[in-house]
């Protein structure tokens, strides 16, 4: 316990402002969904740049004039459509920071990334920033295997300092939805649970063994012992995904787009309908608001 106290107080409770892994050299001021607040940047920030991403698959619409032959209808840059999504939502959302949970992926990672560019919002993945307080990697494993209750403790007072603050996409572990304080400090900005099919997260995986420690898996592990191994994890934590605000499935969303495969919903897709899902959010919230004010 000791040691995780030691930790915190020298990592985590200077997460915003000293600790380099955050590349903050601004003042940064809190802020929540019920309070405005804003990020002063300097020109010494770097700009998060914009990552490599699949494309989307060739799409048409084949429309009958009852010949033979159909009349392809061209689908506009979905890429045109995101940022104007975005400009649309970013007066009503505020500043309030975004609480991306589910199953660790590249796929929600880059979901993350390209969220945070269409925003300039700021991205932060809150595992990684356990494993720098804790001193990298392997000590943050260590911690985890010696000292369960102090490891939770690290994520508690990570979500604490990212939750304090505004204008974030923060790619949430798992510890995020394990216990009801965590929940909590999600309140302060919006959740969205991204629902990817756990065999498309093993093919992900397989195909990149660098993540299989991240996943506590042998670098020799089989697909089977992945797809097990995702399986089980992700039923043990099912429920506090459910407790998010919104849900984007990937498997609805390629019913949606009348994709054939799972795997061939893009970033794009996906970053779309999170921002529907926003502005949702903001619009009910704005009415709720609306009607309790006094006549």
């Amino acid at each position: 316990m000791e040691i995780t106290r030691t930790l915190l107080h020298s990592s985590c409770s200077k997460l915003p402002f000293q600790n380099p892994f955050l590349h903050f050299q601004s003042q940064v001021v809190a802020s929540s969904f019920s309070s405005r607040r804003e990020i002063t940047k300097t020109s010494s920030i770097p700009i998060i740049s914009r990552t490599h991403f699949r494309k989307p698959v060739a799409a048409s619409c084949s429309a009958s004039d009852g010949s033979n032959s159909t009349t392809k209808v061209s689908v506009a840059d979905p890429s045109v459509a995101l940022k104007k999504k975005a400009m649309d939502i970013s007066p009503e959302l505020k500043g309030t920071s975004i609480f991306l949970v589910g199953m660790k992926s590249s796929i929600k990672t880059s979901l993350g990334k390209l969220l945070a560019n269409v925003l300039r919002y700021y991205y932060f993945d809150s595992d990684s920033l356990v494993e720098e307080a804790a001193g990298g990697e392997s000590a943050a494993k260590s911690l985890r295997e010696t000292d369960k209750n102090g490891f939770h403790e690290s994520e508690t007072e990570v979500l604490k300092q990212l939750s304090s603050m505004g204008r974030l996409v923060v790619c949430a572990g798992d510890g995020a939805v394990q216990s009801s304080a965590n929940l909590a400090l999600l309140r302060y900005g919006i959740s969205i649970w991204i629902d990817i099919p756990v065999d498309l997260v093993a093919r992900g995986v397989i195909e990149d063994q660098s993540q299989l420690p991240a996943f506590n898996l042998s670098a020799s592990a089989s697909y089977p012992e992945v797809l097990t191994h995702l399986s089980t994890s992700n039923e043990e934590v099912r429920g506090g995904y459910e407790t998010a605000d919104a849900t984007i499935s990937v498997e609805k969303l390629a019913c949606k787009l009348s994709y054939d495969d799972f795997g061939d919903v893009t970033t794009e897709d996906m970053a779309l309908e999170v921002l529907k899902e926003i502005e949702k959010l903001t619009r009910v919230k704005k009415m709720m608001e609306a009607a309790a004010r006094p006549f």
